[in-house]
């Protein structure tokens, strides 16, 4: 890339932790969100647990009356964006900044809910706000109109990639010239009945209502398919020129993306791994390092039978059998957070290189034969890792891999 570029905000709505810190303290303590879900009625579902976010009071960060206007995916983005910004030091101009937001299933919430009173009105009406409530760019545009942010505004949904691929846009704006600050923003809230229904009838989601805290196993010959997870990140990205002229302080590089596209099926990744080895060697490519220099990779790692085994594949094939590269799972800790995830993923990654600490992934127990690289099972020290890699693959075969290091200024 022709200009560094420095990650100097971080902000996070997760099931297990509403600031950063107490996100990584939790992961690193080996906490789990994964519970039984209690913001609709399960009665009539097959699975009834999800990572939710549990202590949110959306009133704790934005006015009452704002709160009512947007969807939960968009009220978590508004307050993941809103640490982030305030950890970087606010917007310092206006019109050079901009924004990326990144969500999978957009306002799902708003949409089952106004359609469930609807039906069972007796007279049918539905609000004016309807559309602005749920419509995936007003997220994004809360966040603007709160911070004065008149730059570069866009929402992209590439369903679990969506989080990564934020961030790779947001890179690109910014060695484009369009901007010397952009946000980054992922969110997603979707414990909803239909959704999981859906899922459910795939065969996708694990069962194990009895023991939610233990339902997901990524990489564990047990696994039965993943959790839903709610959340949102954000991370400030802005060139190291920008951020060194005005004091800021700089948390971590960002020194590499890839993005491409299986082309292959809607909801299985190709069994080759072929689009998920390029695009991790894209990255790789773009950072200007070897494989070697890669310390931690949080994997894609949501405990699918087939998403696991070709995701071992593709790493084995970029870094070999025999790489000492340490790889783990978060998401037996949070769920799987659709387009969240890829941004506090990164922020995993991040807190990583400067801890010197690699999280566990929890419940894996026994590990896949068939999955042979090596696991973080349990909390291990990494104190000479320079770089880290964080996958997110998503259905339609979208594929995203972000690196991530240490900074040297």
């Amino acid at each position: 890339m022709d200009k560094k570029l420095v990650i100097t905000g971080m902000g996070v709505i997760t099931p297990i932790g509403n600031t950063v810190d107490a996100y990584w303290d939790n992961l690193i303590a080996g906490k789990t969100g994964v519970d039984l879900i209690t913001s609709i009625d399960t009665t009539d579902i097959p699975v009834k647990f999800a990572g939710e976010v549990r202590d949110f009071d959306p009133k704790n960060y934005m006015p009452r009356k704002l709160s009512t206007e947007m969807d939960r995916f968009m009220q978590m983005a508004y307050a993941a964006a809103g640490q982030a910004l305030e950890q970087a030091g606010g917007v310092q101009e206006p019109r050079r900044t901009g924004i990326i937001m990144g969500t999978a299933l957009t306002g799902i919430t708003t949409v089952t809910e106004t359609e469930k009173k609807y039906n069972e009105a007796k007279v049918k009406k539905v609000g004016p706000r309807f559309l602005a409530k749920c419509i995936g760019n007003i997220g994004a545009s809360q966040i603007a109109i709160a911070h004065e942010i008149h730059g570069p505004s866009m929402t992209l949904a590439t369903a679990c990639a969506s989080g990564g691929d934020a961030i790779s846009l947001c890179a690109m704006h910014l060695q484009a010239g369009f901007a010397d600050m952009m946000i980054a923003v992922g969110a997603e809230a979707p414990v909803t009945a239909i959704l999981i229904q859906s899922l459910a009838s795939a065969q996708a989601l694990s069962t194990r209502n009895d023991d939610p805290a233990g339902a997901c196993r990524p990489f564990d010959v047990d696994r039965d398919g993943f959790v839903i997870g709610e959340g949102a990140g954000a991370l400030v990205i802005e060139t190291e020129e920008h951020a060194l002229a005005r004091g800021a302080r700089i948390y971590g590089v960002l020194a590499g993306y890839g993005n491409n596209t299986d082309a292959y099926h809607t909801v299985t990744p190709k069994p080759d791994g072929s689009g998920e080895i390029a695009c991790m060697k894209q990255a790789l490519e773009m950072a200007e390092i070897d494989p070697s220099e890669i310390g931690y990779v949080n994997a894609h790692g949501t405990a699918t039978i087939k998403g696991d085994i070709t995701e071992d594949l593709s790493v084995m094939t970029v870094f070999g059998e025999d790489s000492s590269v340490k790889i783990g799972s978060t998401k037996a800790a949070t769920g799987h957070m659709m387009g969240a995830g890829g941004i506090t993923e990164v922020i995993t990654c991040l807190k990583a290189l400067e801890t010197g600490l690699l999280p566990p992934t929890l419940n894996l127990e026994h590990q896949d034969p068939e999955c042979v690289m090596q696991y973080v099972s349990e909390v291990c020290e990494a104190p000479g890792i320079r770089y880290a890699m964080s996958n997110a693959f998503g259905f339609g075969g979208q594929n995203s891999s972000v690196i991530v290091g240490k900074y040297d200024g």
